[in-house]
């Protein structure tokens, strides 16, 4: 691939970042530098650390895993339209460290997949991989997005959210509403993160209690959700205004749910691709997949999660992921390649759909004049 001046496209990576899923994005980021093709890339990854320093460096990945950044470059991207790129920071001063033409942010949860590093990669005008400042904003929060479902009828679980704060102030409040609401068990999960992370399945108050406190940790919102005995099924999209799905395929959780353990430490759980579920059904998820991504106007890639309740076979659309985990294990590359799409293949596709992204937002006009 050549950007514009006939040059290799100038890539930058970024992973890790101030988020409890750190660590899913540094494993993510291994998987996505290990097939980058140096002939049509070049190829700068970037580390950000828990306490949100930019770093860059040849062995960053490595040294982010040990937590030994001292040694590397400094950097930062600016929200400067008119010379996009890394900048490198010595002793307080910048300087161009060089150009980029496309940005490949593997950053789960927040300050990545929520549109906050979006919006800075808008102002910069740089391109980038995946959906843009209201996609990521509302597939990342649990609770609005329910709510565009809702509106656009596709099924969800029922749910309702609590604050920190009020769950501080008293937490017995916020226990007693969602038993009045649900039986158990119930899920609790921190609205703005994924990844398993801050998840409990809550089989009576005390559970629920610790629950709380536990996903108050990672988000300010809390989303407690009635528990559903379901078959999880997962699916892949990839595009822009016109998307297609991949395969279905179903996650058999070694654990009582699909936790982070079973996701990303142990590997424990199972994955079957296609999933075994009538073509009927299939079809329909697939056909919900794409709505559920047009109608946050997500672009790029996202990884979209439903619920088969055992009773009944009722389908419920659990949530959207923007920025999926590209992990040697992840779902999301596992179902394009049973959709006949290598894992290479599949991010170069990305980078190109970031680059056709980009010249559809350049065609808007940012500056208006009256005629009269």
């Amino acid at each position: 691939m050549m950007n514009n001046s006939g040059q290799k496209l100038r890539l930058a990576v970024l992973f890790g970042g101030r988020s409890g899923e750190h660590e899913v994005s540094l494993a993510s980021a291994r998987s996505v530098l290990s097939v980058l093709d140096a002939k049509k890339y070049d190829i700068f990854p970037i580390g950000i650390t828990h306490a949100g320093k930019w770093v860059h460096g040849q062995t960053v990945l490595d040294d982010m895993s040990t937590g030994k950044t001292e040694n590397l470059e400094n950097v930062t991207i600016l929200p400067d339209p008119e010379t996009p790129g890394l900048y490198s920071i010595h002793h307080g001063s910048l300087e161009l460290f060089t150009r980029l033409d496309v940005v490949f942010p593997v950053l789960h949860g927040t300050f990545g997949e929520d549109g906050t590093l979006q919006g800075l990669l808008e102002m910069a005008d740089i391109a980038y991989v995946g959906g843009g400042v209201l996609g990521s904003s509302v597939g990342m929060d649990k609770g609005v997005f329910k709510d565009v479902m809702i509106a656009n009828g596709i099924p969800v679980v029922e749910s309702i959210i609590a604050l920190r704060g009020d769950i501080f102030k008293d937490i017995d409040l916020v226990i007693n509403k969602a038993e009045e609401k649900f039986d158990y068990p119930i899920f609790v999960k921190p609205a703005n993160l994924g990844s398993s992370v801050g998840i409990s399945k809550c089989t009576n108050r005390s559970d629920l209690g610790e629950g709380l406190l536990e996903a108050a940790k990672f988000d300010r919102r809390i989303l407690i959700e009635r528990g559903v005995n379901a078959r999880e099924i997962e699916v892949s999209v990839l595009g822009n205004d016109h998307p297609r799905a991949s395969v279905a395929g179903e996650v058999l959780p070694s654990r009582d749910f699909y936790s982070y353990e079973s996701k990303y430490l142990d590997g424990t759980s199972g994955l079957i691709i296609p999933a075994q579920i009538p073509n009927s059904i299939s079809d329909q998820i697939r056909s919900m997949a794409i709505k559920a991504f047009t109608s946050i106007d997500c672009a790029g890639m996202a990884r979209v999660d439903f619920f088969i309740d055992k009773k009944n076979d009722k389908i419920y659309l659990n949530e959207l992921n923007s920025i999926p985990g590209f992990t040697s294990i992840s779902m999301y590359p596992k179902l394009w390649q049973a959709t006949d799409l290598p894992y290479d293949q599949l991010v170069d596709e990305l980078i190109e759909l970031a680059l056709e992204r980009k010249k559809d937002r350049d065609q808007t006009v940012r500056n208006f004049r009256s005629n009269s």
